[in-house]
């Protein structure tokens, strides 16, 4: 028997995904409607698709205080993958929308990426391919990774997920986060230190703080200048943690020697010249996205979903 809930789900990821569809559809929702367009809602749009609906599955859609004035029925969130920064939370207050989500399910998918990216960096790997693709024959195996200096910047679920997989290579791993962690570093040999260290002493930088006021535009043309020329940044973390702009500045005028990116300030990302560098890796936001790691996400978002509404009383 159907209960009263409409719900919808605005993850195009999930939408096309069968055991997502089939696990959604197993539980008696008076209506599930699936955005099975191939691009992110926005507007009106979303308003249009969120509409008289009590409960809603949220990839990266925007979600702001002027759609959930327009959509007064929406009762709850349930977030798709993780990162809270493309929705309002205040505004959620405010409306009483409940927000719910889980924490870290995606971090292993995440934390490989960033594995295979110091990789492909430290040992030359992407600029040879490159090259060789034009018939260049460059023998440069770049350098071991194998204990180098690795800094960490945001030492949460993937910043931890980045220090296991690094266990085996013995690295020297120099970590920052707001969070006193001070067991947890003593636990596994981390050398807690200020960020400017980190940027002027590491081989391989790796970011993995949430988008806050406080690191937007975080790593800009001055910290870039602070790194060595040997040194490699990476960011799987947010776009907006980076100046872009710096960062291609930097790779143009080889300040640093390379990096590697999977989020954009504005996705798809549109400067081709950015795009182009021979020392720039850049994937199209798929850290989080592995096999795995999407069925994970989508699962946990419907669990949570489900859960709040089994708890809901009646009025």
């Amino acid at each position: 028997m159907k209960n009263k809930w409409s719900v919808c789900v605005t993850s195009t990821t999930f939408s096309r995904d069968s055991i997502l569809v089939n696990k959604i559809n197993e539980y008696p929702f008076k209506k599930i409607s699936l955005n099975k367009t191939h691009y992110l809602l926005d507007g009106e749009e979303l308003i249009h698709f969120l509409k008289n609906k009590n409960g809603a599955i949220i990839g990266r859609d925007r979600v702001d205080n002027h759609i959930l004035e327009a959509c007064p029925r929406l009762e709850v969130i349930s977030k798709f993958g993780v990162g809270l920064d493309n929705i309002d939370i205040e505004a959620c207050r405010r409306h009483k929308v409940e927000l719910v989500f889980s924490e870290g399910v995606n971090r292993r998918s995440v934390a490989e990426q960033t594995l295979g990216f110091m990789i492909f960096l430290i040992r030359n790997l992407y600029r040879t391919s490159f090259k060789l693709k034009s018939l260049e024959w460059d023998k440069n195996g770049g350098h071991q990774l194998t204990g180098k200096k690795i800094g960490i910047i945001g030492v949460g679920q993937v910043g931890k997920e980045v220090v296991e997989l690094l266990k085996p290579f013995e690295c020297d791993i120099f970590i920052n986060d707001i969070i006193d962690q001070e067991s947890y570093y003593q636990q596994n040999g981390l050398i807690e230190t200020s960020k400017d260290q980190i940027y002027k002493e590491c081989d391989i930088i790796t970011l993995h703080t949430p988008l806050t006021p406080l690191t937007s535009q975080m790593v800009h043309r001055d910290i870039f200048k602070m790194m060595k020329k040997s040194a490699f940044l990476i960011n799987t973390a947010r776009g907006d943690i980076v100046n872009q702009d710096d960062l291609k500045w930097a790779l143009k005028n080889d300040v640093i020697a390379g990096a590697a990116v999977d989020v954009y300030r504005i996705e798809p990302p549109l400067d081709e010249a950015f795009l182009e560098l021979p020392n720039l890796i850049c994937t199209p936001h798929i850290g989080g996205n592995a096999r795995e790691a999407i069925i994970s996400m989508g699962m946990h978002a419907i669990e949570d979903l489900v859960h709040y509404f089994s708890n809901r009383k009646d009025d």
